[in-house]
C-alpha cells in the first residue's frame, strides 16, 4: 500500500486538460490544515468557456487563474461565500463543489455552526467555511501546507451532467459527482 507521501498529488497532476482533472479529482482526499475529506463533486471551467472566470482575460480578482497549474484560485461568490478552485492548464480551473467530511468533523461543525454531517461541505461556500478557506489562500500551491491532496485509494463510480449555479454555457456536462453520494450540493 502506498504511503501518504506517495499518494500526494503533485502540481503536474493539474498541468493538463481541466475536464480530465475535474473527473480525476472525484474520490481524492482534500485536507486543509489536516481537516477535510473525500472530494465528491467538481465542475470544470476551461479558458474558452464563457462561464469561466478566465474567459474575459486577467483581472485582479482572477489573477491566480493565469498563474501556474497546481495552485488555488479562491474568490468570493455573490459577495457572500468563498469558493475554491484548482488551477489547471491552460488558464482553466476546477471548482470544488462538495466533500464527504471525514477528518476534523468537530472543527468543521464549529466553523459551520451545524452538526448535520451532510450539510458540512455540501456546496462550495459551505466547504470553504468548514475548511476555513478564504482569500488568504488564493494563489497558494496545492502541494504545500496547509493543503494536502491525496490520490483516491481505489477507483470510484462517477456521474457527469450539466453544471449548476451558472447562467452561461449551462448545458455543458462538466459537473462530476461520486455516483450515489449523499454529500453532493444537489442531487446528480
Amino acid at each position: 500500500m502506498p504511503t501518504v507521501k506517495e499518494r500526494a498529488l503533485s502540481r503536474d497532476f493539474f498541468a493538463r486538460d481541466v475536464v480530465k482533472v475535474a473527473r480525476a479529482l472525484i474520490g481524492t482526499t482534500l485536507l486543509v490544515d489536516g481537516v477535510g475529506g473525500m472530494i465528491v463533486e467538481t465542475e470544470a471551467y476551461h479558458a474558452s468557456d464563457p462561464a469561466s472566470h478566465s474567459f474575459r482575460g486577467p483581472t485582479r480578482r482572477n489573477a491566480s487563474m493565469f498563474g501556474p497549474p497546481g495552485h488555488a484560485y479562491v474568490y468570493r461568490s455573490y459577495g457572500l461565500h468563498w469558493c475554491l478552485n484548482f488551477v489547471c492548464a491552460p488558464v482553466s480551473g476546477v471548482l470544488i463543489r462538495a466533500l464527504e467530511p471525514r477528518i476534523g468533523l468537530g472543527s468543521m461543525a464549529d466553523r459551520r455552526g451545524v452538526a448535520d454531517l451532510h450539510r458540512l461541505c455540501a456546496g462550495p461556500g459551505r466547504l470553504c467555511q468548514a475548511l476555513a478557506i478564504d482569500r488568504t489562500l488564493d494563489g497558494h500551491a496545492l502541494d504545500q501546507p496547509p493543503f494536502e491532496l491525496l490520490q483516491a485509494e481505489a477507483a470510484v463510480p462517477i456521474s457527469a451532467g450539466p453544471r449548476i449555479g451558472i447562467t452561461r454555457a449551462i448545458e455543458t456536462p462538466w459537473r462530476f459527482c461520486l455516483a450515489g453520494s449523499r454529500f453532493l450540493s444537489r442531487p446528480a
